[in-house]
């Protein structure tokens, strides 16, 4: 047996006590006969080792036993050869199933020999990543190849107008399109093909871009569908035009336009990697060279290393965020880095360097010294940094055959990757990862980080002495003590109640989390702390603004992290303490989600305002980093990203820098981007499980989501909940086209509780949304999800009047834009009906009535210290809401522009326009509106009720009652 030998002892013995019981174990189930090839000394270390390092490996052996032939494992295939093994079994393929057992056999073989090859040494980790980037095109080719016959025997052969064949062209992104890529990665592809048309040879013809959405799905579920046998590889889709919402393939026209029209500065850079890899490769090469006046401008292209900053800003807050520190791909002085180094070199100079046009990592880095201030032993020391944390990389991902960057926590896991990198030590190792990452993270400042002057905040030194002695006090006892000179200190800062904010300062440095901090947090705090006070006292409301700046600085004392971030960046801290001065929610909010503290250190991003589709970009683009598979994380990334701009909103509000409408239209756009991600993730999901719905014509994907109230009505507040109603527009009966096929009524209801249930979860980040589905067809006891025809029956014969007067706030929030557009000639049609106005306005009062009744105070108009419920009550908000909807129930059919907007503000300028009110009528009510938001908002912010003195809005109110008396 093998383990008799003196050395394999010694090695063995060497080892944890768990990762020698595992290998024991391991040779005491293979059988005699598997171990008689291995009687080479060399063989049986390279053997072990494997074993020890990769339990996949070692797994796969035990399933396989014919892959333990040394011979196998330790050569090395070039492309040629690779392709001519899996072509020979892809001829023996005789349907869909054996294709994937067919691919997954032969990736499984390749993957442990290619394991095999890199932990015995037999293969450098550049030729590594080379042979694993061809394994990937050649499955891809080989399946696309077969794929397209089988597809062409249903369908017919695509063509173009002049009858030429029309073939799929495949485009590797990312690590896979320079061949880079990693032992256990995702791909990212495009699909594309040349020209529109439609199919020939069968019994039905359909258009080019449906032929190739089918067979690019075919082509997904032949590579990542996970199997018995596995997997082949993950496939991410997300790099293509408009993203995960965006069709699977394009033709070339359409890629041409949107990347002129709508391309984002990332998507720059990712195509710098794109690499023709299967399909026709021909017609790729052109379609790269439409694409490339996009990729690299004539002119020395500085603003792009804007958008590299703003990429690492992001992946630095979620690396602090998810606590990957210790992620040699993402941490600081990681491999993305590097990237970053090369790919802001390309796309600033790719224009006119045109050694710069390569998707070769090595290619550009070796141009370096000739660019940039870098010498060739500075070049060269970054590439050996580089593959060795790739080599890192590597030996993680062997243990399971898992995509991970994260360095092992636990000492037997650290000990399994020490010894796969032939290293004594675990301590050894990470010396030798902390130096790389050093030296990287050096250069990257040199290139890519944007300079920041530090500039300390003036420390008036009795705070520092103060803050001192309070912690020398606590230490010796928990007896709280106050000194007169301490209160002295304090006072000529200028800050009163000083008795009760000593209270608050020795509270804070002898609770518990304080005491049990490590050395390092407790000098953080003790720097910290003094400038916190020097700031609070230039607020006007100074013992307000540290009690709650305490509140947040207490939530991080765990997290010390975040006490160097406001350390280190003195104008974030300096504007923490104003907004926290400025209002309460900003303490409260921020000691939830401290993570949320990054969003401080840019106040251009802070104070920026995008767009409806720039947000929606930068959620896509946010989300391109978490693999599609894991939801947990994607639902993280969208309460982060929503709880991000909540903030950045509030900033501007309080500042006075964004005025109401715009708030709202901010609060508003973020939910839109919300509920579309979550719409394509659970899209995504349950077509993974049971296919993609069909019409008559084959796959659609006619739902939306319409939106009601406030989010419809574009008027979201800071804690809004969502009213929602799910359409969709194609037969009920039919079934997906999957292998575990459901009716498409089942699909779409199971889509909705889907997205209800991931936008109402709590979780410790908090709830994305409140959803609220009442306003659907029948309500709480009608059909999560309506047909069109459905909804436009039961809107036309059996709704109530109040449910078309919430049909004045609806519009569409997310999904088909077909559907959308066919979902608002409906509401057209039911809002436009001739009505009795008489019936029409007894319904509305009276439903009016019945909800002052119920929700509204009970206070005497005359009295002054009565509440005025800013919603409720008589004169509020309500009451105009009731009033813009009777308006245009009552006279849409008459004035049909009464249709075009969903928000009250506009709707009275309509109705002002078409002497429905007159100009002083819709102008009282449209001021009273705002007036009364911005208070609601101003309210929210200092976390109170909507209530305020009666005789606040005493004037505002009465003239809306007027009005209500002579409009109703």
């Amino acid at each position: 047996m093998i383990l008799i030998t003196p050395e394999n002892q010694k090695l063995i013995a060497g080892l944890h006590e768990q990762l020698r019981m595992e290998t024991v174990r391991w040779f005491e189930t293979i059988e005699p006969e598997n171990q008689k090839v291995w009687e080479e000394p060399y063989l049986q270390t390279q053997l072990i080792k494997v074993i020890v390092a990769s339990p996949f490996s070692a797994q796969t052996f035990l399933i396989k036993p014919s892959l333990m032939n040394p011979s196998f494992l330790g050569s090395a295939f070039n492309k040629k050869q690779l392709q001519q093994e899996l072509a020979h079994a892809v001829a023996m393929v005789k349907g869909e199933v054996s294709l994937h057992d067919t691919l997954r056999q032969f990736r499984n073989a390749h993957q442990v020999r290619l394991i095999w090859r890199n932990r015995c040494g037999l293969c450098e980790t550049q030729n590594l990543v080379e042979e694993l980037s061809h394994l990937a095109d050649v499955c891809v080719d080989e399946a696309l190849s077969w794929l397209h016959q089988d597809s062409v025997k249903q369908w017919g052969q695509p063509t173009d107008a002049q009858g030429t064949p029309q073939y799929l062209v495949v485009l590797g992104m990312g690590k896979l399109g320079g061949k880079e890529l990693n032992l256990s990665s995702d791909i990212d592809l495009i699909f594309s093909y040349n020209e529109a048309g439609v199919t020939e040879g069968a019994k039905r013809s359909i258009d080019n871009q449906q032929f190739f959405i089918r067979l690019g799905q075919r082509l997904i579920k032949a590579l990542d569908a996970i199997s018995a046998q596995g997997f082949v590889f993950r496939v991410d889709m997300r790099l293509r035009p408009y993203g995960a919402s965006g069709a699977l393939c394009l033709s070339f026209d359409a890629m041409e336009i949107y990347y002129q029209q709508q391309g984002r500065e990332w998507e720059r850079y990712a195509l710098i990697k794109a690499r023709v890899i299967a399909g026709d490769l021909d017609q790729g090469a052109k379609l790269l060279e439409l694409l490339r006046p996009f990729i690299y401008r004539k002119y020395l292209d500085f603003g792009a290393i804007e958008s590299l900053r703003s990429l690492k800003k992001m992946i630095a807050s979620e690396v602090r965020r998810r606590g990957l520190q210790q992620n040699v791909k993402l941490g600081a002085g990681g491999i993305r880095e590097v990237e970053f180094i090369a790919q802001a070199f390309q796309l600033i100079r790719g224009g006119r360097d045109l050694r710069l046009r390569t998707n070769q990592l090595m290619e550009v880095l070796s141009v370096l010294p000739k660019t940039l201030d870098l010498t060739e032993a500075e070049a060269q020391s970054l590439r050996q940094h580089y593959w060795f944390l790739r080599d890192v990389e590597h030996a993680l991902q062997a243990v399971n055959d898992q995509q991970t960057q994260d360095l092992p926590k636990s000492p037997v896991e650290q000990e399994r990757i020490a010894f796969a990198l032939n290293f004594d030590t675990w301590h050894a190792l990470q010396a030798n990862i902390d130096q790389s990452r050093k030296f990287i993270h050096q250069q990257f400042d040199l290139v890519v980080a944007q300079k920041q002057p530090h500039e300390p905040l003036e420390q008036e030194d009795p705070l520092a002495e103060l803050w001192n002695e309070i912690v020398h006090l606590a230490s010796q006892t928990d007896q709280y003590q106050p000194h007169p000179e301490w209160s002295a200190v304090l006072v000529e800062q200028g800050f009163e109640e000083t008795d009760l904010l000593l209270g608050q300062l020795w509270s804070l440095q002898v609770s518990r989390t304080a005491q049990m901090m490590q050395p390092i947090a407790q000098e953080r705090l003790a720097k910290l702390m003094p400038q916190v006070l020097f700031l609070a006292a230039q607020q006007e409301n100074k013992t307000v603004t540290i009690a709650r700046v305490l509140v947040l600085i207490e939530a991080v004392l765990r997290r010390s992290a975040y006490l160097a971030l406001l350390l280190e960046n003195p104008s974030a801290l300096k504007l923490l303490v104003e907004l926290c001065a400025a209002s309460p929610w900003f303490a409260d909010f921020l000691a939830r989600q401290p993570s949320l503290l990054d969003e401080l250190l840019d106040v251009n991003s802070l104070f920026s305002v995008p767009d409806a589709m720039a947000l929606k970009m930068e959620l896509e683009q946010s989300l391109l980093r978490i693999p599609e598979e894991d939801a947990e994380q994607i639902m993280e990334a969208l309460r982060h990203f929503k709880h991000a701009h909540l903030l950045r909103i509030a900033a501007q509000e309080v500042t006075g820098r964004l005025p109401l409408m715009r708030v709202s239209d901010q609060l508003t756009y973020v939910a839109e981007a919300i509920v579309g991600q979550v719409k394509n993730l659970a899209w995504r999901q349950l077509s993974e499980r049971h296919g993609q719905p069909q019409n008559e014509q084959g796959a659609c994907d006619d739902f939306i989501v319409v939106g009601y109230g406030k989010v419809g009505g574009w008027e979201l507040n800071y804690g809004s909940d969502l009213d929602l109603v799910f359409v969709y527009d194609m037969p009920s009966e039919l079934e997906t086209d999957g292998a575990k096929a459901v009716a498409n009524s089942v699909f779409f209801t199971r889509l909705g509780q889907r997205m209800i249930n991931y936008l109402n979860t709590v979780t410790a980040s908090g709830q994305l949304y409140e959803v609220d589905m009442r306003l659907r067809p029948d309500g709480a006891k009608g059909l999560l999800v309506s047909t069109l025809t459905a909804f436009k029956r039961y809107q036309l014969n059996d709704a109530w009047t109040w449910e078309h007067q919430a049909l004045v706030r609806a519009r569409v929030i997310a999904g088909s834009e077909a559907l959308a557009q066919s979902f608002y000639r409906v509401r057209r049609q039911v809002l436009g009906q001739e009505r009795d106005q008489q019936k029409l306005k007894l319904d509305v009062v009276k439903m009016r009535t019945k909800m002052r009744e119920q929700l509204a105070t009970k206070s005497k108009t005359d009295d002054a210290n009565a509440q005025f419920h800013l919603k409720h009550d008589e004169g509020g908000m309500v009451d105009i809401e009731f009033m813009v909807q009777f308006g245009v129930l009552a006279y849409a059919f008459e004035y049909p522009e009464v249709l075009t907007y969903t928000d009250n503000i506009r709707i009275l300028e309509i109705f002002e326009q078409c002497d429905i009110l007159t100009s002083v009528q819709a102008e009282d009510l449209r001021q009273a509106y705002q007036l009364i938001r911005a208070t609601e908002h101003r309210l929210s912010l200092q976390n109170k009720k909507g209530q305020v003195f009666g005789q606040y809005l005493k004037e505002q109110r009465q003239r809306v009652q007027q009005i209500w008396q002579a409009f109703m």
